[in-house]
């Protein structure tokens, strides 16, 4: 029942500035994101490398109020590919962004998200890398999807996020698992109502379980996303069944959740991925990490006893 809260609270500015001013918390925040600088963001992506993970770097911030705002989402991206590329860090990191964080809900937002994230999916090729487009709540996977297919048409790495909770998901599964397409598949973290997702936990995780099948079945690159011990393991027996290698695909994780996890499976010779978030605007994306799994809001309620 505290997910559903959590995600209410996480629009809320009421208790943004509870949380935000609570002495602990910005020690339990750097569990789950890397700094609110970008070069705090660099040197943890590069401390994954150097330990044989792969990284996704996230700039925080999403919901922007007008142009000149989106535009700052997509010049701060820039910066970000600018010093990835100076690291030498573009065969091992890439970048995941939300087109809400580049205007795709203002008036005429489509064209001007698209407009955007084209400067952004441009400096990522220059760089030697890619971008994968983050998807939000599901009045947006329309538009997100036309983005990507007319994005993929220049720069075919471009990838796409899924949630299996969403009704519609395993079509869209079919349609993306062609050729070259790279596809992320997540359980879904916003709240939905049912006439668009599922509610039962049990029903997303079969859900999950049939997208993955079909993503691995087909012939995209599909990125395993899931913290969810049952999920991985049904990822490592369906891929070789279906005939791919630990290079035809890979696992990605959340920064700060599962590290020992993440080097596990990286040890055993599979491609593992964190996402690695970072910025100001943390408080959204920290809340939905609580809601997410209890065991980070028991983290978070024992930092308050024992720090605050």
């Amino acid at each position: 029942m505290l997910g559903p809260v959590l995600l209410a609270a996480s629009r809320s500015d009421r208790i943004r500035r509870v949380v935000s001013a609570a002495p602990v918390t910005r020690s339990v925040v750097e569990r789950f994101v890397a700094g609110e600088r970008l070069d705090e963001s660099v040197v943890v992506a590069a401390d994954l490398v150097d330990r044989g993970l792969a990284v996704t770097l996230d700039h925080l911030g999403e919901d922007v109020t007008g142009k000149a705002e989106a535009q700052r989402s997509r010049d701060a991206y820039l910066a970000l590919l600018d010093r990835l590329s100076a690291f030498g860090l573009g065969a091992r990191a890439e970048v995941s962004v939300k087109l809400s964080a580049f205007g795709q809900a203002l008036p005429g937002g489509h064209d001007i998200a698209l407009r955007n994230v084209l400067d952004v999916v441009e400096a990522a090729d220059a760089a030697g890398t890619t971008v994968t487009l983050d998807m939000e709540d599901h009045t947006t996977v329309d538009s997100t999807l036309a983005i990507h297919a007319d994005l993929r048409g220049r720069f075919p790495g471009t990838g796409a996020v899924l949630q299996s909770y969403l009704h519609r998901t395993e079509d869209d599964c079919h349609a993306l698992a062609a050729s070259g397409s790279r596809v992320r598949l997540v359980k879904g973290a916003y709240r939905e109502p049912a006439s668009a997702a599922l509610q039962d936990k049990h029903d997303v995780d079969l859900a999950y379980v049939r997208c993955l099948r079909v993503l691995l079945a087909g012939d995209g690159y599909p990125m395993v996303a899931t913290h969810d011990p049952r999920l991985i393991a049904v990822a490592q027996a369906l891929a070789p069944r279906l005939g791919r290698t630990p290079d035809d695909y890979e696992f990605q994780m959340l920064y700060g959740i599962r590290d020992a996890e993440q080097a596990r499976l990286a040890a055993r010779g599979h491609r593992m991925r964190v996402y690695v978030p970072y910025g100001t605007d943390w408080y959204g994306y920290f809340m939905r990490r609580l809601a997410e799994r209890p065991a980070n809001l028991a983290f978070f309620a024992r930092s308050l006893v024992t720090r605050g």
